[in-house]
């Protein structure tokens, strides 16, 4: 067994302190013939101070495209020549997907608009998208809606929003690469404000998109110091038009590495399943996963690429005993 996953059974399954990120690079740089002991490490990890519950949720795009960011992995930006052009949903659509939403099952929905951050008219509609989904259906409503500034996230927690996803995307050192419209301390200061506010904070990123395996272990470290609720765990599913457009999918063992060792650094923290496995990872691989370390899954469709259906994931987790959690108002 090789040391470093002799100290984390000691430290991260015994004692539920994470591994720091030396630790979290050993795991990375694991020879393949160690890979499924450190995938069953992690889902020990997992079942010990997270439970076998999965969390399931579905997202909807209040406003999808002309984004003015160019977050260089991304279809909904603007200036690229991508295929997504803006739409903007009505209340009563984002009503019906939450109501077609929580019949998979899930607990959660996760509003979405592609902005630098929200304007007046988004925060009018966002209040009463949240009101009228409130009224109609029971499941827990987040959102995710860029960058924020303090009066909008009071206003969020007014609304009754529990959850905001803003995601890091990459590590410190990485980030000018992906991203030149903004930079990554000014996300770090709306996640800062986010969990001030008492809001949980759902913050991960995308793996594939250049950094180097160093980089990755540097990213989980820096999400471990924010301590998220939530880290949903994408792999790029290149979109043509991008600059990223011609990148290659990360190798299916290299995902499972990073499963594994992101749930050896966050023990306590809920990790989700997000975009990009069904092509890096296939049926066999998301298996693997939720047999080392994840949690959660996003069920359905995502923004602007197709997903694996909600019935075969839900199938899947009856199929390894793997209770969906139930909708919790204390959340």
């Amino acid at each position: 067994m090789p040391e470093i996953l002799d100290q984390a059974r000691t430290q991260v399954l015994g004692d539920g302190v994470g591994l720091d990120e030396a630790g979290v690079l050993a795991v990375l740089n694991l020879p393949d013939e160690h890979l499924p002991a450190a995938l069953q490490l992690a889902h020990e990890v997992r079942m010990r101070w997270c439970g076998p519950e999965v969390e399931v949720e579905g997202i909807v795009s209040l406003k999808t495209g002309g984004c003015p960011e160019d977050c260089h992995f991304c279809s909904q930006s603007g200036l690229f020549t991508s295929p997504v052009r803006s739409v903007l949903l009505d209340i009563p659509s984002l009503v019906e997907a939450a109501k077609q939403t929580a019949k998979t099952g899930a607990t959660e929905f996760c509003i979405v608009a592609a902005v630098r951050g929200p304007d007046a008219r988004l925060m009018k509609q966002m209040r009463e998208g949240v009101a009228a989904i409130k009224a109609e259906v029971d499941i827990q409503v987040a959102a995710s809606l860029g960058m924020l500034t303090q009066e909008q996230v009071d206003d969020l927690v007014d609304m009754g929003v529990h959850r905001y996803n803003h995601n890091l995307e990459t590590c410190r050192s990485y980030f000018p690469n992906v991203v030149t419209t903004h930079s990554w301390e000014e996300r770090w200061e709306t996640l800062r404000m986010v969990r001030d506010s008492g809001m949980e904070v759902c913050c991960g990123g995308i793996l594939g998109l250049g950094e180097t395996v160093e980089q990755r272990a540097e990213f989980a470290a820096q999400l471990a110091e924010i301590n998220p609720h939530e880290v949903p765990l994408n792999f790029l599913n290149p979109r043509p038009g991008t600059p990223l457009g011609d990148r290659q999918v990360v190798e299916g063992k290299d995902a499972l590495r990073a499963i594994a060792a992101f749930r050896l650094a966050m023990p306590r923290t809920i990790l989700r399943y997000a975009g990009g496995r069904e092509i890096t990872l296939g049926d066999l691989g998301t298996r693997a996963g939720l047999l080392g370390g994840i949690n959660a899954v996003i069920v359905g469709n995502y923004l602007t690429t197709l997903g694996r259906s909600a019935n075969a994931d839900l199938e899947l987790l009856d199929e390894l005993k793997m209770p969906v959690k139930a909708l919790s108002a204390t959340l």
